[in-house]
């Protein structure tokens, strides 16, 4: 039976890998959150979660939490395997994981279109 759980491996938890991640990743803006892709040795996607502007310590845990189960739904989203850093603004108001997967689906479409066009 596969796991359901988001291993802590599948996790960037050290400050050196976001800064690996936001100085040699490609980043993707939207409106509200940015994704920054690094391809990695791996094997499999990882995440991190930053989160900028929202003062609130509860806000910024749930979005963290809808975020991480976002990832754990979708880890395949992104590929090849990478390191992923969700960065979300201020004005994030996705409130489930499925919201957030319709948004970054049509992101990464929209930049694969725009790579296609120009």
């Amino acid at each position: 039976m596969k796991s359901l759980a988001l291993p802590k491996s599948m996790l960037l938890t050290k400050s050196w890998q976001y800064r690996n991640v936001y100085s040699q990743g490609q980043r993707v803006r939207g409106k509200e959150f940015s994704l920054i892709c690094l391809p990695n040795s791996a094997g499999h996607n990882r995440l991190g979660v930053s989160v900028h502007g929202v003062k609130l310590a509860v806000r910024r845990n749930r979005i963290k939490r809808i975020v991480r189960e976002f990832f754990r739904q979708n880890r395949e989203v992104i590929t090849p395997a990478s390191d992923v850093v969700f960065a979300v603004r201020s004005g994030f108001a996705y409130a489930t994981p499925q919201e957030i997967s319709l948004a970054v689906r049509k992101l990464l479409e929209d930049q694969a279109g725009r790579r296609i066009r120009g």
